[in-house]
């Protein structure tokens, strides 16, 4: 038996694989499978960041459940076992489509600031930017609503009772699940942030502070009290009861502003979805506050003035196009993106034809254009970085496209005492003041101006592309400002460059965000591709890895899915499946 192991990884290792991760009770087994190969299940898949939780989708999908309870099981399940991003302290995004009806739903559960929030609250008595109160502090947390946006997509759409879809992530919490090398290497590293918090101390390390070891088992009963509550009494449990209780006095001792008022008047917002089409294929996606679908849309618009498949994947020329179409998209984002019920955005204006033309036509392909020469579009008188997504299709026929976050890896590095979780720093998405820029280096203006009440801009763009009215690929990524660009070039390797969801996701990619101007590259780019990008102006920076893409894709009664081999223990995993993979 060991000599046929030893023989198998070997031959794997001349592959060049990826190595494949599931988890068993007691301990974590490693699998191996050749590069590039989607996940084949006939009766759905889940495509998610961590394989445990995809595992958990997939076997609820197996009892019975619709891709809705799959979703809302994964999320609360990735709230135990990825605490960087899997959240019940953040929000985020959900895109259902509903086989039966033919509609696609989009829910808006991003967090909402407090109504004591004001416009100029992180800036210090010089007018300055204060970046700890808005990063680090018990002031970045917008209110929570990743729960309130869960259970309001069960309480419409889902099929198996609400307290089922909470039992693994329970379980998983109670039990506790084994710590992984790169669980352990993140705890490591964030050990000075998360360690300054008392709560965040005690719970994601050793008595007396030691990191926990990889192999070793890490147990959260106090999230796994919270996630009884919260399958007991649903919402209510968080935004009016115990726990509600346990975020105000946490709140009340550190000059926080979440309050009893602002917990009991979160609600998630149903949404119209955006749509566009591109080469005979129509894109679904989020409509703001996420800024992800509009643009994604509208880079895809102008991009079919071009030739893209001509170009082939990586080439000079498609990388200069792409790059041109994005500094223009994040130029726009600037200035017109903003939550939809405070702010007019023009939807129609950016998505439209013409102003695709318009943008097309200023497009050199042997020269960059300097950011500086780019300003925002002018709308017509008549008109975190960690964050995860899981994508989810059953074989009715009904997908979920899902991205929610705590903004930066462990949120702002705060836990609520006694209820087991980390809170976001999302007010850190607003523009704390006009043209000066976040964290991910993204500036806003008026549009996204810090108000109470209102729900900071987001990056976050689940996406769903339609083949004759149906789903076709579901996809997401976590990046911060990266996710939108990442979203885009999943779209285009498929449908232009006609890669199957793994090489699509595992390909290198690019980003430009307009300001700063700089093109990153990740490693995998030709020298000849990088002079001659160069040579037409652009400024590169190489970059780590960019996003982690979750697709999902059904052809005909298969479903396929591709989970990114850039972060580790992602998985995707069908009903009949035993073992997830990368």
């Amino acid at each position: 038996m060991m000599k046929r192991t030893l023989v198998s990884f070997l031959c794997v290792l001349l592959l060049q694989p990826a190595v494949l991760f599931a988890q068993s009770e007691d301990a974590a087994i490693i699998r191996y499978s050749a590069r590039h190969h989607p996940v084949y299940d006939t009766n759905g898949m889940v495509a998610s960041q961590n394989a445990i939780a995809s595992k958990v989708g997939a076997d609820i999908l197996a009892r019975g459940g619709n891709a809705v309870d799959a979703a809302v099981a994964v999320g609360f399940s990735l709230a135990v076992t990825l605490p960087r991003a899997g959240n019940i302290g953040g929000g985020g995004f959900m895109l259902i489509y509903l086989a039966e009806t033919g509609e696609t739903i989009a829910i808006d559960y991003r967090e909402m600031a407090p109504p004591g929030a004001s416009r100029d609250m992180y800036l210090d008595e010089n007018g300055d930017v204060d970046p700890t109160l808005s990063k680090f502090n018990h002031l970045s947390s917008g209110v929570p609503g990743t729960v309130a946006g869960l259970y309001a997509a069960h309480e419409r759409y889902g099929r198996l009772p609400w307290r089922k879809l909470l039992e693994p992530a329970i379980k998983l919490a109670s039990d506790g699940v084994i710590v992984s090398h790169d669980l352990a290497n993140l705890l490591k590293s964030r050990r000075a942030r998360l360690g300054s918090n008392p709560a965040s101390l005690a719970y994601f390390y050793k008595k007396g502070g030691e990191p926990y070891a990889a192999g070793e088992r890490l147990r959260q009963r106090d999230l796994a009290r919270s996630l009884r509550l919260i399958a007991r009494q649903g919402p209510d449990a968080f935004y009016k009861g115990e726990i509600a209780e346990l975020i105000i006095r946490d709140m009340q001792a550190n000059g926080g502003l979440i309050d009893a008022e602002a917990l009991a008047s979160y609600k998630p917002v149903f949404r119209k979805a955006v749509t566009g089409s591109y080469r005979g294929f129509e894109v679904v996606s989020m409509p703001p506050s996420s800024s992800g679908g509009l643009h994604v849309i509208q880079m895809l618009n102008v991009l079919e003035h071009f030739p893209v498949r001509d170009m082939g994947p990586g080439s000079a020329d498609s990388v200069h196009l792409l790059t041109e179409v994005m500094k223009l998209a994040y130029a726009d984002r600037s200035e017109h993106l903003g939550d939809m019920d405070y702010y007019d955005v023009p939807v129609e204006w950016l998505t439209s034809e013409s102003y695709a033309k318009q943008l097309a036509a200023g497009i050199d392909m042997q020269r960059a254009r300097p950011s500086s020469d780019i300003s925002p579009g002018v709308v017509p008188r008549t008109e975190s970085r960690d964050t995860t997504h899981f994508s989810v299709m059953d074989r009715d026929g009904n997908a979920v496209a899902n991205t929610y976050t705590l903004n930066f890896s462990y949120g702002s590095g705060i836990s609520v005492p006694g209820a087991g979780f980390l809170l976001n720093n999302e007010m850190d998405d607003f523009a704390a003041k006009p043209g000066v820029p976040n964290a991910f280096g993204l500036t806003g203006g008026d549009a996204n101006a810090i108000e109470g009440g209102k729900r900071p801009l987001s990056s976050m763009t689940p996406t769903m592309v339609m083949k004759d009215g149906q789903p076709w690929l579901v996809t997401g990524s976590p990046g911060g400002s990266r996710i939108i660009t990442t979203v885009l070039q999943m779209i285009v390797n498929v449908v232009d460059h006609g890669m199957n969801i793994a090489d699509a996701t595992a390909v290198p990619r690019i980003h430009h965000q307009w300001l700063p101007d700089r093109l990153e590259l990740e490693s995998g780019f030709s020298a000849d591709t990088v002079r001659e990008l160069k040579r037409r102006g652009h400024n590169i920076e190489n970059t780590d890895a960019m996003g982690s893409l979750q697709s999902v894709m059904r052809e005909g009664d298969l479903f396929q899915g591709a989970s990114d081999p850039r972060r580790p223990e992602a998985g995707s995993v069908g009903p009949a499946m035993n073992t997830a993979t990368q």
